[in-house]
Order: structure tokens, then sequence, then C-alpha cells
């Protein structure tokens, strides 16, 4: 079913202001559920009241946005069934299951101990609470798993077969799903990075308190739990994002060619290290893509292949094919997939009118093409090709700020530990103000992820335009402007409930 294009567009932006609100409020709990329970693991060992009154404070701002998270999750996951039900309908046996466990186990534990973890002070033994508080930890990271394998199978299908008589996509091995290479890898990636960002977060406050010469106890023991928390997972990081570019580069060759801009593919690939686009470039033209750029050789070979010698194809590579390189280029692959719906086209005709010859030629000329069906319904080559400024400078934006948070997490636990944190008031305001560049390297991840895999719904197999639902734009328009007010408003709420909870500090809290 095709739809306007319209109607695709405001789908697409709906679902894009609700993923990236979202986004603002989950690497939060993902992280500081973590340090909240390391803070409360060493108030239960050393039966220090501090640490108790430490873990209490953070624990109060991670219950402000646990809270007012919840809303934007929901609402995005109802637009799977309002504005994408062909989608749904399409890969609803699979993308369905993961959503549901995470329901199931995952949420619901993490809130049956929330409450505890919360509510329990001095109502439950210590290692009651303390148990809680690390159960709502793991739901917490739990209830991601889950969701990023079924973002993770979107990006790289398995464990699946196509039925052509439902049309529809039936799982077939959970475990294939489950452990999808692109799924552990998207998982360990993503989850560290809330880690970094609550590590900033708690270094950020912590740091304000120091300029503000108050509660400066509290404010070392914090900086001392999250840098070292986030140095830790900094380091995890460069090794999940390694992994994650490798499985980019063999599942989704053409994302990590907008990644780097790479038009004409390379031996010995170099990563860019800051470069601007120009944006005359066109496909195939045999331009420059940069105006000036500062590469590092090799690296990108290595990083996609782990072969510093290997051949990376670009953009013109991967669409119209390299006589030195067999690769299947899209035009190859839109010409088998337009075989591939038309042969199931005819199938369903035969089979209804009964004639079982033909419906056995047209199902075996159907099951030979059928990998690249996906790829019938692209109109010209260069549909495949998502928008490659944005994937650029969205890969090297979050790769820029990840390497600067690393410094930061390092500073701040050399001064903390040397003493002298309190009068390097320079390097605090540097760490406080580091805060919303976490934010921005965390959407800058989303964008790279989900606009560097267009025009996919699913990578190579249902394209965006194919998955919306036969709504009226309109509907749609009003909906977005509604949820961008909400949105806006809960951000709003969020952040001056925290700065009120801040400003009357940890004591008196």
């Amino acid at each position: 079913m095709e739809h306007s294009e319209l109607l695709i567009d405001w789908s697409r932006a709906q679902f894009a202001l609700t993923a990236l609100y979202h986004w603002l409020f989950v690497p939060l709990t993902l992280g500081l559920t973590f340090i909240v329970a390391i803070m409360e693991t060493i108030y239960v060992r050393s039966g220090d009241e501090k640490w108790k009154t430490i873990t209490k404070f953070w624990m109060g701002l991670l219950a402000i946005n646990f809270a007012i998270g919840l809303a934007t999750g929901i609402i995005m996951e109802f637009e799977f069934g309002t504005n994408w039900s062909n989608y749904s309908w399409i890969v609803g046996d699979i993308f369905g299951a993961p959503l549901a466990i995470e329901g199931l186990m995952a949420f619901f534990m993490e809130s049956t101990f929330f409450a505890v973890m919360f509510f329990g002070w001095d109502k439950v033994t210590k290692r009651m609470h303390l148990t809680s508080t690390w159960l709502v930890a793991l739901g917490s990271n739990l209830s991601a798993l889950w969701i990023l394998v079924a973002n993770g199978w979107m990006q790289h299908p398995v464990g699946m077969h196509f039925n052509p008589d439902t049309a529809r996509n039936e799982m077939v091995d959970f475990w294939a799903v489950l452990f999808n290479p692109n799924a552990v890898s998207k998982f360990l990636h993503t989850v560290t990075s809330g880690y970094v960002l609550a590590s900033l977060f708690v270094v950020a406050i912590s740091s304000w308190y120091l300029i503000k010469r108050r509660d400066t106890q509290f404010a070392r023991r914090s900086i001392v739990v999250a840098a070292t928390f986030g140095l830790t997972a900094s380091l995890f990081l460069l090794a999940t994002g390694d992994e994650s570019a490798h499985q980019v580069a063999q599942n989704q060759p053409m994302k990590l060619a907008a990644m780097e801009g790479l038009y004409e593919g390379e031996k010995r690939a170099g990563i860019i290290a800051f470069g601007l686009l120009d944006d005359t470039k066109e496909i195939a033209d045999g331009k420059d893509p940069f105006h000036f750029s500062f590469e590092i050789p090799g690296a990108l070979s290595f990083l996609g292949y782990h072969d510093v010698n290997a051949f990376v194809p670009g953009i013109d590579d991967l669409l119209y094919g390299n006589k030195n390189h067999d690769l299947t280029p899209v035009t190859e692959m839109m010409r088998q997939g337009k075989i591939a719906l038309q042969a199931l086209k005819d199938y369903k005709k035969y089979k209804k009118e009964g004639d079982s010859e033909k419906t056995a030629e047209s199902l075996k000329i159907f099951e030979t093409y059928q990998q690249y069906m996906g790829y019938g319904y692209l109109e010209k080559p260069e549909d495949a090709v998502p928008n490659v400024a944005i994937s650029f400078y969205s890969f090297h934006t979050m790769v820029g700020l990840g390497t600067l948070f690393m410094l930061i997490f390092f500073i701040s636990l050399y001064f903390t530990m040397i003493n002298v944190i309190e009068q390097k008031r320079w390097f605090l305001y540097i760490a406080m103000f580091t805060l919303p560049l976490g934010y921005v390297a965390q959407e800058a991840g989303w964008i790279v992820a989900e606009v560097g895999r267009q025009p996919w719904a699913i990578q190579g197999m249902l394209p965006v335009g194919m998955a919306a639902s036969n709504v009226a734009a309109t509907s749609v328009m009003i909906t977005f402007w509604l949820f961008a007010v909400l949105f806006t408003g809960l951000l709003i709420a969020e952040i001056k409930i925290m700065l009120k909870q801040i400003k009357i500090g940890p004591e008196e809290h």
C-alpha cells in the first residue's frame, strides 16, 4: 500500500519527536540507577550515615526523571499501532515478542521494586532495601535490553520466515533474534552511553555545589563515585563502539558510507577526524565530498572489517557496483526485488484461481529472488541513500563529545583524589556546562542509528513508505503538535522540579 509523501513525512516526524524526547529521560535512568545502587552499597558496608544522605538525594532526582520518562515511552509504543500499522501487521509476530517480554518481565520488576526503593527507607531492612535498589537498576537495563533487541532486529532482520500466504514475517528462531549480533552490540553501546550521561549529570551538579561552596563533602564523594563509574563506562564504550561499527560494516554498508561521507570505495580507508562536507556534491559526480578534512589513514578499514587493508565500499560502489570488487549493487537488488514482488503477486493470483502448477512455479521464483524483495519498492537506486550530511555530522559529534567526556571524568577524579578540586573553579564550570553536551551526544547517536538506515523501516525488507498507517495526514499533524506541547511541558516540569530539589540540597532534602 502506498501513502502520500505528506503522511509519511509527518508520521516520521511524529515518531522522531517522541523518540528524541523519550531519550532525554531514559539514559539518565539507566545510569543513575546503578550509581545510586553503588552509593547505597557503600552506605550499607560502611554504616556511614553521610552515604545514606548522598544516596537519598540522587535517588530523589532519579524518581523525578523516572516518573516523567514513562509518558513518552508509553506513547511511543502506541504509535506503532496508530501511525505504523502496516509495519505492525507485517512484523508484529517478531517485533511484538521482545516488547511484550519487556512489559511482563523487566518493567513490572523495575516498577515493583522502585516502590520499595523509594518508600521503603526504615520500613525494610538495610539489605532488603539495597537488594531492591539493585533490582531496580537491573530491571531498568533489562527493559532497555528487550527494546534494543527489537530495534536491532529492524537494523538486521534474522530468525524469521516470510509467509507468502499472509504476507507477514513470522518468527522461527527466538534465540537468533535475541542474540542477533547487531542487537547485542546496540544494547551494550546504548546502555553504556546512558552510564556516561548519568555520570556527567552527577559530576555537573556536584560541581555546582563546589562552586557555591556548600555541601562540599557530599559533592566530593559524589564526584569520586560518578567519575570512576563514568571513566570505566567510557573505556567500555570504546570497545562497544568498535563492535557496533563492525556490525554496521557487515550488515548496513550504506550507513557506514554515509557516516563517513565516503562516495568512492577504497582500500585502507581512513576515518575523517573532522571535515566540512561540500553540499553541492552529487552521487557519482566524481567531486571531492569535502571542502577540507583531516583523515586517520586505514582506521575505517580496521574499524569496519578488523583489517587495515580491507576495501570499504562507498556510496557509488553500493549503488552501481565496482568492477574490481564483488558487490551486489542496489541496481541489481532492485531488479531482483521487482521480480520477487511480481512473483508474489502471481502466486496469490494463481492460488486463488486454483492453478496449482503456476502457483508452484510462481512460489519458486519468489523464493529465488525473495532476498531483495524490499528493494523492489524503490523507484530509483538513489532512494537507498540516507541523508549523508545528517549521518556524517551526527556520528562525528557523538564520537568527539564522547572523547571529551572521558577527559572530564579523568580530570575530575584526579583533582578530587589530590584534594584540589575546589580550587579548580575554571574546571568546575567546564564540568557543569558539559552536561547539556551529554544530551547532545545521546541524541546524535540515535540520529546516526535511525537516519543512517533510511529509507528502511526494516533493513532491506520494508521501506518506510510501505510501513505507515492509512490515516489522514492532518490527524498526524495535529497530534504531532499536541505531543510537542505535551513533551515540552513534561521536560520543563522535570527541569523545574530538579532545580528546586538541587537548590534545597542533600541535607535538607
